[in-house]
């Protein structure tokens, strides 16, 4: 016992003794004690601190440390946007070289595109250069509607012609943020007039937006061009309510109709057309037919793509510009009913889908979908979201982009044609074309950018380099008129076939352009726009065949263009008319009105029944001849009519294209705007 209180003794340490002393202040300071000053405060403060045990200060010690940390971490979270503001009055003066107008971009978030190979060389016309002015803009009607009007919008008729003009919207006042989003080559993305995409949250949904007396433009009158578009579209529509009023196609020449889906197609493809046109009472008429006898609920396989683009994107179209609600009601209706098409694996859809019992599939031949229809169908499917207030539709069309974004197999940015619904990988690989199976995966990564306010970066970086692609490997120039085309690469052997599928691209590289992206695309869709110019000139009956060949090499006699047997056939096809439009409409160049003209004269000649309609030709080589094939596509009326109506006016509000883009059907879609 004492032994152990000894040893605790001992270890305890030694007391210490403290003595406390009052001084007064005089004898503080005449002894040079406490005087208030610095050097006195510090001394005090570190007794105090040595009076403290080890334990106390420990713990200020982790307090100090804790608050540092948490300052570093506030630091990097907050400084960013700080900076942003502070720098935001220097980062307006500075402008990019050569490109006035155009403020400097954050540093590029694309790599740089490499150089094409020796092909390239051959363009001197597609070196950079400043992109070229839109047309004058002229006094026009009021804008067409980018929010949906009220369905009680008024309807007025001027100078005879039955044209419809929509009452203008009181735009909305909103606070305007300008935002560099990307740099490629010294062309600064700026997302204008657009906001972010729909938030993953379910919103409420998108209602009309009023109709309210602004100060009204002076009014466009139409042309006589435009005048004899709407006599085509009057005549074909008048062969299909007589023959086929509510089926899916006009046969003309056996005065009947084919069905596809059962649906209605050529009905509702035209929908924003006779909008468009003004046709009123053809609009009224048709508008009767969706209310009445629209069906979805029937047992039929429909294709995912065609039904998406037509179907779906005709009626959210027409519903924009009329604002009636109806259209809408049938919008949401066939896209619930195409969902279970992504019931798969790897979430690439099925190609088909039965919207009566539910279910979809693959074609019985096989078990891959198309690159192109999986990818072409976002633009209406994420617009759907915005306007109900649903994720679930933009949500399954956001993952096919993503995962394709990641795939390999992929050449400069260039597509395989097909993909496998169930392990989600290219297949057939080492094919590369801008035609069929392919096509509309270019063009909508760029519209979609576009529409969801040029801030989706993944989406650019895929378009800006397939165009790259492009250049590299299946551009070239025939002979003799050494014409720019797009041809195809089949496992390193290159074809000079080029599907009139493929004279989308003009029309998609000028939008780019028009919308800020490298002058070198608007240089490259004016070489290709005259190229799918001579695929109509330089034949007999001066209509495109469905697919060229191109001559590389000079022969006597020959001309740029040959035509095979199996490819000579027209089916009254969009494309190049599309194109027009669009180059037109940045250039202001009568050329191309020219040219429209051209082809819209060798339709009537060719094509035109008497008894009502326009039909398909299978040869366009023989004009005594040209063999009609009986049927008229419903983009006949859905796309080609209407972009030759867009083509020859004159008013560049009449579909905006910095307020709208077009589906690949030719059915315009709001950009999104402010909220």
């Amino acid at each position: 016992m004492y032994s152990a209180a000894a040893a605790a003794a001992a270890a305890a340490p030694p007391r210490r003794d403290f003595i406390s002393v009052t001084l007064s202040p005089e004898e503080a300071v005449g002894a040079g004690g406490y005087n208030n000053s610095k050097a006195w405060r510090r001394r005090s403060c570190w007794r105090k601190w040595k009076q403290l045990s080890r334990l106390q200060r420990s713990v200020i010690l982790f307090l100090f440390a804790f608050l540092a940390v948490c300052g570093v971490v506030s630091y990097t979270s907050m400084g960013e946007p700080w900076k942003s503001l502070t720098n935001k009055s220097l980062d307006d003066q500075r402008t990019e070289p050569g490109i006035p107008g155009l403020k400097l971009a954050n540093p590029a978030v694309l790599p740089a595109p490499q150089k094409a190979d020796a092909n390239l060389g051959d363009y001197p016309e597609l070196s950079p250069q400043k992109l070229p002015k839109p047309p004058h803009v002229r006094r026009g009607p009021s804008n067409l509607q980018i929010k949906p009007p009220r369905r009680d919008v008024r309807l007025k008729t001027r100078h005879g012609t039955s044209r419809v003009v929509e009452e203008p919207v009181q735009a909305d006042k909103e606070d305007k943020t300008e935002k560099s989003v990307i740099s490629w080559r010294g062309a600064v993305i700026e997302p204008d007039q657009s906001t972010e995409p729909p938030s993953s949250k379910i919103k409420e949904p998108e209602k009309p937006s009023s109709v309210e007396d602004v100060d009204q433009k002076e009014p466009v009158a139409i042309n006589e061009r435009q005048m004899a578009v709407i006599e085509a579209f009057r005549h074909a529509w008048k062969g299909y309510k007589d023959f086929a009023w509510g089926h899916d196609e006009l046969k003309p020449l056996s005065k009947s109709y084919s069905e596809w889906f059962g649906l209605g197609l050529t009905l509702i493809d035209a929908l924003d057309t006779m909008w468009i046109l003004g046709l009123k009472e053809e609009f009224e008429e048709a508008r009767k037919w969706v209310a009445n006898d629209l069906v979805f609920d029937k047992n039929v396989d429909v294709n995912l793509f065609e039904s998406t683009i037509r179907i779906l994107g005709g009626l959210l179209s027409t519903y924009h510009l009329s604002g009636d609600s109806l259209f809408l009601e049938k919008a949401k209706e066939i896209g619930n009913r195409l969902m279970p098409a992504f019931k798969t694996p790897s979430k690439i859809p099925y190609s088909d889908v039965n919207i009566g019992r539910g279910t979809a599939h693959p074609p019985r031949w096989t078990s891959d979908s198309t690159v192109a229809e999986v990818t072409s169908i976002q633009l209406e499917f994420r617009e759907l979201s915005r306007l109900t207030g649903d994720e679930k539709f933009q949500k399954a069309v956001d993952e096919v982009m993503k995962h394709v974004h990641t795939l390999s197999g992929k050449n400069d940015g260039l597509v395989p044609m097909f993909i496998n619904t169930n392990s989600g990988q290219f297949t057939h690989l080492g094919v590369y074309t801008l035609g069929a199976r392919a096509d509309s995966y270019y063009e909508y990564l760029l519209k979609q950018w576009i529409q969801g306010g040029k801030k989706e970066n993944e989406l650019l970086e895929d378009y800006m380099r397939a165009i790259e692609g492009v250049k590299k490997h299946l551009l070239k120039r025939s002979q003799p008129k050494k014409l720019t085309f797009v041809g195809e690469l089949a496992h390193g052997h290159f074809s000079a076939k080029m599907d009139h599928l493929v004279c989308f691209l003009p029309g998609t590289l000028a939008l780019g352009a028009h919308n800020g992206l490298t002058a070198d695309h608007m240089k490259l869709a004016e070489a290709l726009i005259e190229t799918c110019y001579q695929m109509y000139a330089q034949v007999e009956t001066g209509l495109s065949p469905e697919i060229v060949h191109f001559n590389l090499h000079a022969q006597k006699g020959h001309k740029d263009v040959e035509i095979k047997p199996a490819d000579r056939h027209n089916l009254l096809r969009p494309e190049t008319v599309e194109s027009l439009f669009y180059m037109y409409r940045f250039t202001g160049d009568k050329k191309y009105q020219d040219w429209g003209w051209e082809i819209l004269q060798n339709f009537n000649k060719y094509t035109r029944v008497p008894t009502g309609g326009y039909t398909s030709i299978n040869n366009v080589q023989n004009p005594s001849n040209p063999e009609p094939r009986d049927k008229m596509e419903s983009f006949f009326l859905g796309e080609t009519l209407k972009y030759m109506f867009l083509l020859f006016s004159d008013d560049i509000d009449l579909i905006n294209l910095d307020k709208y883009v077009f589906n690949t059907e030719a059915h315009p879609l709001p950009i999104w705007a402010p909220a």
